[in-house]
């Protein structure tokens, strides 16, 4: 039984009597645990594919299941319960709140999720022990990312939602995040999606979703995804 699946989803932003078609009659099936990339140009409909299995959105038309549930006929509330309790974020800009600590950050998911796990031990698992009493402003924008990977781990989730979380590194810095977070994904056994436009990381998925104009270009399982180390960046 597949974990994510969207059938004939359909989203139109309209302005007046202008219509937008963000996404046209997509559909596509994941199972769980798979570490999947949606590759595209910006426009192509992929911040919107993330953006409606994250539950910030819904579609105009179809039907989105995640975990069994239909999430599409759920309201603004049913929604927030889902963000908190099923879904990971990691941003581009790592969106921290410059006023708390690093362990302050992470912590506050605990107000929200009901499974959430000990934030010092995330903490720990990402490499920043030493860091919990600093503030976003004194770590390297790799740190913070690592601090945000945290954050998203740390809701204890179904489904970890990546938005070009390496957009803003140095591909050094980019490789030392995507290692951790597909390192942190299959220890705690999580679906990682990650929207890019960086073709080498698809190199590294079990599943690759090309999008284009709103619709889905392909859909490929790749056997032998390689470890981020392999590729050619």
């Amino acid at each position: 039984m597949a974990m994510i699946e969207f059938r004939n989803v359909s989203r139109v932003y309209r302005t007046g009597d202008v219509a937008q078609w963000a996404l046209r009659d997509v559909s596509f099936a994941l199972e769980a645990g798979k570490f999947v990339v949606i590759l595209g140009p910006s426009g192509a409909g992929k911040s919107t594919l993330l953006n409606l299995l994250g539950g910030l959105d819904s579609p105009t038309s179809g039907t989105i299941i995640v975990d069994g549930e239909d999430i599409s006929t759920y309201d603004a509330d049913t929604l927030a319960d889902y963000r908190a309790a099923k879904v990971g974020f990691v941003f581009q800009f790592y969106n921290l709140i410059p006023t708390l600590t690093v362990l302050e950050n992470v912590a506050l998911v605990g107000d929200i999720a009901p499974r959430a796990l000990d934030a010092r031990e995330v903490l720990a698992e990402v490499g920043l022990a030493e860091h919990l009493k600093k503030f976003p402003s004194a770590l390297s924008g790799g740190e913070q990312q690592r601090v945000s990977i945290a954050r998203a781990l740390a809701k204890n989730p179904q489904v970890l939602l990546c938005d070009e979380p390496t957009g803003a590194l140095d591909s050094e810095t980019g490789v030392q995040v995507l290692k951790l977070l597909l390192q942190m994904a299959q220890s705690h056994h999580k679906t990682i999606v990650i929207v890019t436009h960086n073709q080498s990381i698809a190199k590294m998925a079990d599943v690759v979703i090309r999008v284009k104009n709103g619709t889905i270009l392909s859909y490929d399982e790749q056997a032998h995804p390689l470890d981020p180390d392999e590729v050619e960046w």
